[in-house]
């Protein structure tokens, strides 16, 4: 599934924000799953995947008794700090506080539709960095054009 828009929701007293209904819509439970999983992001945001969109990411990292120093460091933080979080009948999950803490989001969010995953962000500072990031709109699309060329030239590598 293909995320993307932008979407102004409300926390909750009880940490719960609600799945854009348009996102819940298209979720098709044999392939995503019934849940999500919640993990810290880059830059002060939380990052929501589909629970089995994040399993087989998960299981396509190489498993390894010595895995890569970077690489175990990563996984350490982010399966140590995520958390399992399914919808309840309204379609909103629980952030847990720690999460919330960590995002520095308190009682309005933005969630971003961000190609394999939501990102939860706090709608003051996506104001700002959406607008940098438009303010550079063509020089970003020339790197991410002169990246996707060397992963094709490098098999992906």
């Amino acid at each position: 599934m293909l995320f993307t828009g932008e979407y102004e929701h409300t926390i909750d007293a009880k940490h719960r924000v609600a799945i854009p209904s348009e996102i819940r819509s298209r979720l098709d439970p044999e392939c995503h799953g019934v849940a999500f999983y919640l993990a810290p992001g880059t830059d002060a945001s939380l990052w929501l995947w589909p629970e089995k969109t994040f399993e087989k990411l998960a299981s396509t990292s190489e498993q390894s008794l010595l895995p890569d120093e970077d690489l175990a460091e990563f996984e350490e933080l982010l399966y140590s700090q995520s958390a399992w979080v399914e919808p309840d009948k309204s379609g909103r999950i629980r952030i847990p506080e720690r999460l919330l803490t960590l995002a520095g989001l308190e009682s309005n969010v933005v969630i971003l539709g961000v190609k394999d995953h939501l990102e939860l962000r706090d709608p003051v500072a996506w104001s700002r960095r959406r607008d940098e990031k438009l303010a550079k709109q063509s020089e970003i699309v020339m790197r991410a054009r002169r990246a996707q060329d060397r992963q094709r030239n490098h098999g992906g590598d």
